[in-house]
């Protein structure tokens, strides 16, 4: 009469998550100030910024050479030790922005070049606003 209804079993060797306790977990770290990933600067000799992007395991997820014409935006964040959601919003731009900025494919202009250069020379002063 009626089909006989099968059961998803997981596969064998299959682990089930829990997506939501991993987020929890997640969230619950970052309030207390634990990080996933961390954005370090070096700088270099020639000028440029050498960028290295790690995981909390310690694995590098990224490193690279930020040539000197576009490194203004990365020492001056650096400078101020603030995050790229904390800088932009002092900066009065959104974080795509600062990231395009950052990664060299677009130019601050004007103002906001002006800014830039005197949280590189002056963190101190960005960090006071940002507090």
């Amino acid at each position: 009469m009626g089909k006989a209804v099968k059961k998803n079993k997981p596969a064998a060797g299959k682990i089930k998550r829990d997506l939501n306790a991993e987020l929890l977990q997640a969230l619950d770290e970052m309030k207390r100030g634990k990080w996933a990933r961390k954005t370090e600067f070096f700088p270099q000799p020639d000028g440029s910024i050498r960028r290295v992007i790690s995981r909390r395991d310690g694995t590098v997820e990224k490193d690279h050479i930020i040539p000197a014409e576009k490194s203004l935006v990365a020492v001056a964040r650096a400078a101020t030790g603030l995050s790229q959601a904390a800088f932009a919003k002092l900066l009065g731009v959104s974080v795509r922005t600062l990231q395009e900025w950052e990664q060299g494919r677009k130019i601050p202009s004007g103002a906001a070049a002006t800014l830039l250069k005197v949280a590189a020379r002056h963190p101190k002063v960005l960090q006071e606003l940002a507090a």
